[in-house]
């Protein structure tokens, strides 16, 4: 008698978002919450670090950038380790080396010890993300994947936005340590919890062939009402099996991958330029436009706020129509920007057109997001979402770098915004390139069976 044969692909595909959904979406914010506020928090330190360690701005853009230089190889190492181990020891892996890092940030005693533990630091945030995007994009159905992602993400916008908030009541109470010993110690205490509540993928323990109770259990976590035989073989339908003797670097530019994933690197590079700009150099600029400490820690954090309602109006949108609604964003944008750096307008409406902006591209830095992983199969899923957020900390790094020298040069707060719009230019271009790389594809497909009759 053969035996029963579950198609795992097919229990996901038919599942509605419910109690399991939930429950993914809040044990990933355990990640994606401390992820943003460890990553960010820096930005209102920095004036507090000037003072004490006499730094001036090109020697702040360094520890910005420095951290964000960690995450490049961050994505690229835990990408691989996620693919090798799983998602979920790796998560907790990662979660609690970030937490001890940036624990260690608020002990450092000067500036080189600061910029070292910052880079090792980033290091562990880097490869945060990816890890959780490919967890969650395998346990939803396809048409919630985009969704999916853009919810967990907000947990990373939550964290930005709070790192505001919980700096100007920390820090004059307690100093600027204070803000690294939370982060640090609440971490920490996510990683621990992610030990007893994080599932491990199904996708993942299936393609690898593991335990056949360990994907029962979770099968019967995700569909309760499933009947599974005892001498029932799981598969996965939806995924073609992966190439051997392809190395996992080859496989992210196999068909009509060698065209989007260079695209998908360069998209994310440009909005991450932009993303990270506003997030490292945002309280320095307004206090730059006239704003006081306190009042450009508030405009920041409403600009983190933006952001994510843009990522939430985008994202049943890009779950029905793809990567093209993702395109519409950053080339609203580019205009805005202009008028912005060029134009002249008093404070209020300056402040304006900012959480406007922010709209904008924080919205269309989620759409980029939760697409990410949604071009590869699940063996290599890890390793190509965490060479795209790797790759995309090019322009993490060259946005806080660049905008030392922008702002070191003289050049007036304003004229920065100006300065910015050639990013979601490239980024909203690339993003319209794989559509058309997608539609040609599809085109030859059904076109095959006609040729070779």
């Amino acid at each position: 008698m053969k035996p029963s044969i579950i198609d795992v692909a097919q229990v996901i595909e038919q599942q509605k978002p419910g109690r399991f959904t939930v429950r993914l979406v809040l044990i990933s914010w355990l990640v994606t919450f401390f992820d943003g506020y460890d990553m960010n928090v820096i930005a209102f330190a920095a004036p507090y670090l000037a003072g004490e360690y006499g730094l001036d701005t090109l020697m702040l853009g360094n520890l910005f950038s420095i951290g964000v230089a960690g995450t490049i190889l961050g994505g690229f190492l835990f990408g691989y380790i996620g693919d090798r181990i799983g998602r979920r020891r790796a998560i907790i892996l990662v979660t609690a080396l970030f937490g001890g890092l940036t624990l260690a940030l608020g002990f450092a005693d000067d500036y080189r010890e600061f910029l070292v533990l910052r880079f090792l630091n980033g290091i562990a945030l880097g490869g945060a993300l990816p890890l959780i995007w490919a967890l969650s994009i395998e346990y939803v159905p396809r048409r919630f994947r985009a969704t999916a992602v853009t919810l967990i993400m907000l947990g990373y916008s939550l964290g930005v936005a709070t790192a505001g908030p919980i700096s100007v009541f920390l820090i004059p109470r307690f100093g600027w340590p204070a803000v690294f010993v939370f982060g640090g110690a609440a971490s920490l205490v996510s990683a621990a919890l992610l030990y007893f509540v994080l599932p491990e993928s199904l996708r993942f323990m299936v393609t690898r062939e593991m335990s056949r109770d360990a994907i029962a259990r979770g099968l019967r976590r995700l569909a309760p009402g499933l009947t599974i035989p005892p001498d029932a073989r799981f598969v996965i339908s939806d995924e073609a099996a992966s190439a051997r003797g392809v190395s996992r670097l080859a496989a992210l530019f196999q068909g009509e991958l060698a065209l989007i994933t260079p695209l998908l690197w360069l998209a994310f590079i440009a909005s991450s330029m932009a993303t990270y700009f506003y997030a490292n150099w945002g309280p320095l600029v307004f206090e730059g436009l006239g704003l006081s400490r306190h009042q450009a820690a508030w405009v920041t954090t409403l600009n983190s706020v933006a952001g994510a309602l843009g990522g939430l109006a985008l994202m049943r949108f890009t779950d029905r129509l793809g990567p093209v609604s993702v395109a519409a964003l950053p080339a609203i944008s580019v205009p805005l920007l202009l008028v912005v750096g060029l134009t002249p307008m008093g404070l209020g409406a300056l402040t304006a057109f900012t959480v406007t902006l922010k709209f904008f591209l924080g919205g269309a830095h989620f759409g980029i997001t939760s697409i990410a992983g949604l071009f590869y199969p699940t063996a290599g899923r890890g390793s190509g979402a965490g060479w795209a957020a790797s790759v995309a900390k090019i322009g993490s790094v060259a946005g806080p770098w660049l905008g030392g020298y922008v702002l070191a040069s003289g050049l007036a707060a304003q004229k920065t915004f100006a300065v910015l719009a050639i990013c979601p230019a490239v980024f909203a271009a690339s993003v319209f390139a794989i559509v058309l790389v997608q539609r040609h594809a599809r085109r030859q497909a059904v076109l095959a069976p006609v040729r070779d009759g």
